[in-house]
């Protein structure tokens, strides 16, 4: 890590807990940046390394023109775009925040070949890139971006795996599945499961990797007590959406991670016919067991 600046990150994590955050720019500097960058920041790109990963897998390739990356804050999304992706396809990358400091550096932390436009009011682009933003947004602007959503060919959104978060997600998933496939997290185009009754108390949401320095780097460990968190945990909320025909991969898809007991796992699942719990034991799967104990899933 660089030169933290602790006090602005006590400063931002506060706002974000407290919710505030929407109300106003929060970034005074390019100190906040920075330090955002490289702690908050660094921890939202290995999810978004988890969601784009993931879609490599499934051989998905984004549509070819203009990227937009909505509420970029310090870039981390549209970086981890084009680590994934390259630039062959692309034709403009649209950095649009309310906050033009953070523009300016996320546009600094580029290749300078990378044709960059920086929109306070973007419009229509073939890829929309949104990342941690729900908890920020006014009902209003939520409806304004929905909008610039069904005006995209794909969509990539990735959001914090909270209970709240994922449940806002689903419903927006809900408002926007008419208008588009459903490539990932969902192994079905069907109404989420999630919503039937009985499941009210489950949310959709994964564990990405954190990366092995963080468990041995001090700054990391401060950072660590500083914000509260475990920083084994990456849990992450995500959706992509496509209007192009969409490859089915699987059937079932696990969520979360088992309730792991002595002799038996517990593995929430979602299908096209609805979310269920599967059992596990350790004497019928004593493998996939072993899996689940090391909160591996499959």
């Amino acid at each position: 890590m660089h030169s933290i600046d602790w006090a602005a990150l006590t400063r931002l994590r506060q706002a974000f807990l407290d919710g505030t955050a929407g109300a106003k720019d929060y970034w005074r500097s390019e100190s906040d940046l920075a330090s955002y960058d490289a702690t908050f920041g660094q921890r939202i790109r290995w999810k978004w390394d988890f969601v784009l990963g993931e879609l490599k897998r499934r051989n998905w390739q984004p549509p070819a023109g203009n990227v937009l990356d909505w509420g970029c804050g310090t870039g981390v999304a549209s970086r981890a775009f084009l680590r994934h992706f390259g630039t062959a396809a692309l034709s403009k990358l649209y950095l649009s925040d309310r906050s033009p400091l953070a523009m300016q550096f996320a546009a600094r932390q580029l290749d300078p070949s990378i044709p960059v436009w920086l929109e306070a009011k973007p419009g229509p682009a073939e890829v929309i890139l949104l990342s941690h933003v729900l908890t920020e947004l006014s009902p209003a602007v939520l409806e304004e971006l929905l909008l610039l959503a069904r005006q995209a060919t794909a969509v990539i959104w990735v959001e914090p795996g909270t209970f709240a978060v994922s449940r806002q997600l689903i419903a927006l998933r809900e408002r926007l599945r008419g208008a588009f496939q459903l490539v990932a997290p969902c192994p079905h185009q069907a109404a989420c499961g999630m919503l039937a009754a009985g499941k009210e108390r489950h949310w959709c949401h994964f564990f990405a990797p954190s990366p092995p320095e963080v468990f041995t780097n001090g700054d990391w460990a401060r950072f660590g007590k500083l914000a509260g968190i475990d920083l084994r945990s990456l849990p992450v909320s995500y959706l992509v959406l496509d209007q192009r025909p969409v490859a089915v991969t699987e059937s079932v898809r696990a969520l979360g991670r088992a309730r792991v007991y002595k002799a038996h796992a517990l593995v929430l699942e979602c299908t096209a016919a609805g979310v269920r719990e599967r059992r596990v034991t350790k004497r019928e799967s004593p493998a996939l067991f072993r899996q689940l104990r090391k909160n591996k899933i499959p």
